[in-house]
């Protein structure tokens, strides 16, 4: 495996430098805690990473606690402290949607109604390959599932500087399509405003109810119940530190979706990739805030330089460069490697949220990775495509959640259930084998809980 070079804001010839020398460097510098065999650009160290995380843990703590204490009075502080909303209702009524509605320009409504379109029609057929079964095991032996909906589910929906309108699609449609009966949307207001084509989304997904409320204090909401907002019983939806900081910490009075932090993304390019179309999918991608790392692992070391002064040059003109440069130079990832299997296995180590795969045979990559979000395979698609409009869901594992879950989907919001049923013959002889293995972990009331149907029903 070879490698470049790239440190967070040094301007240096450091990349200059011949790779086992850069490889030196690496090692032993202390301001970066990462493996030469791994990273050759790291962001913040993991003890900075975990300090601030602590700060987060802390306030979303203090937040949930007060809602639980103090319900709606709490909500509305928070609100009005955060947010400057101070509403009589953080709930919408049917007039003020239709207001929105109206502000919203037609092509904004078309677009949006071909947006969930397309999740609702790739939602429909995940739905249609999960299915409930029952099957005789024994003789008179039935087992069974049956995929249920949750009840109620909350959907978060982000704003702030960006009103992530496509996020009112991934939850609310796909939750519909699941069949799940009370769908709520709480979302932000953007400068003491409704946010007009953030809530005509949410409306024509088919929210139930809608809310203008944001950040902790909307989760804790959701999740607990105060006397204005009836609770649910699972929350799904990205969100900033914060937000997946509330998820976490509420998770197990409720369900969650997923951990969805920092957006992260990677590219995986060859030397018939350009550096133009790496550079402005990496930047595309870290606007979402200072905290989201964007990767490149090439087979090409020339390849790699190329997309390092491409980004910079790039970044000179980008309008949202102040929040893209401070991620790229915090968090920023550049790796050579020597072949495409160095390449996967490098891939998986990181775990990225979104991996985007610009070499010559991407279909490699589908059959060979595992840890990953979701794949973008080959250069005619990109990220922006999933994030918005193509139909695959945008809310993605995270922070290396990518080994163990993969997004919010369809099945998310099921929940598979068994059940069974037996004959007297057969629940006879089910019960002396349950008697005995019962015994054997000295349960003695299981044990008589089998050996009574053995008594009833062994006589048939």
């Amino acid at each position: 495996m070879r490698y470049v070079f790239k440190k967070s804001g040094d301007k240096s010839d450091r990349k200059k430098d011949p790779p086992a020398q850069r490889a030196v460097i690496h090692r032993t510098s202390k301001r970066r805690i990462c493996s030469v065999a791994k990273y050759l650009k790291c962001g913040k160290a993991l003890d900075l990473q975990q300090s601030e995380q602590a700060k987060v843990t802390e306030t979303v703590q203090a937040i949930i606690r007060d809602v639980e204490l103090r319900g709606d009075a709490a909500v509305h502080e928070y609100s009005a402290r955060l947010d400057r909303w101070e509403p009589a209702s953080f709930r919408l009524t049917q007039e003020q949607i239709d207001e929105a509605m109206r502000e919203v320009s037609q092509q904004t409504i078309d677009d949006i109604i071909f947006a969930q379109a397309q999740i609702r029609r790739f939602a429909e057929l995940q739905r249609e390959a999960i299915r409930d079964i029952e099957v005789e095991t024994l003789p008179g032996v039935v087992l069974g599932h049956k995929n249920i909906p949750v009840n109620s589910v909350g959907c978060y929906v982000p704003g702030g500087r960006y009103p992530m309108v496509a996020s009112a699609h991934m939850s609310i449609v796909t939750a519909k399509v699941a069949g799940v009966s009370r769908i709520i949307a709480c979302t932000p207001p953007i400068d003491g405003v409704i946010p007009a084509a953030t809530v005509s989304a949410m409306a024509l997904a088919g929210a139930d109810e809608i809310y203008i409320l944001g950040g902790v204090q909307a989760l804790a909401a959701m999740a607990i119940g105060t006397d204005a907002i009836a609770p649910v019983d699972m929350l799904v939806g990205p969100g900033n530190a914060y937000v997946a900081e509330a998820k976490r910490q509420l998770f197990g009075r409720v369900g969650i979706d997923l951990l969805a932090g920092p957006t992260e993304t990677l590219v995986i390019a060859d030397e018939t990739a350009d550096a133009e179309m790496i550079a402005c999918d990496i930047l595309g991608q870290a606007e979402h805030g200072p905290t989201s790392p964007g990767a490149l692992i090439t087979t090409s070391e020339s390849l790699a330089e190329a997309a390092m002064a491409e980004i910079e040059r790039q970044l000179l003109t980008l309008p949202t460069a102040d929040i893209a440069g401070a991620a790229w130079r915090d968090n920023g990832i550049v790796i050579v490697v020597g072949n495409e299997e160095e390449a996967a296995v490098e891939a998986d180590k990181l775990a990225f949220e979104h991996v985007e795969v610009l070499t010559k045979d991407p279909s490699f990559f589908l059959s060979r990775l595992t840890n990953y979000g979701a794949l973008f395979l080959g250069p005619e698609t990109n990220v922006a495509y999933g994030d918005k409009v193509i139909g695959t869901n945008h809310t993605l594992p995270t922070k290396k959640a990518a080994r163990y879950t993969g997004g919010l989907w369809v099945g998310k919001f099921l929940k598979t259930c068994t059940y069974q049923r037996c004959t007297p013959e057969a629940s006879a002889l089910i019960g002396e084998y349950a008697a005995r293995l019962c015994e054997i972990e000295r349960f003695m009331g299981h044990k008589e809980q089998a050996l009574l149907r053995v008594r009833r029903y062994g006589g048939h």
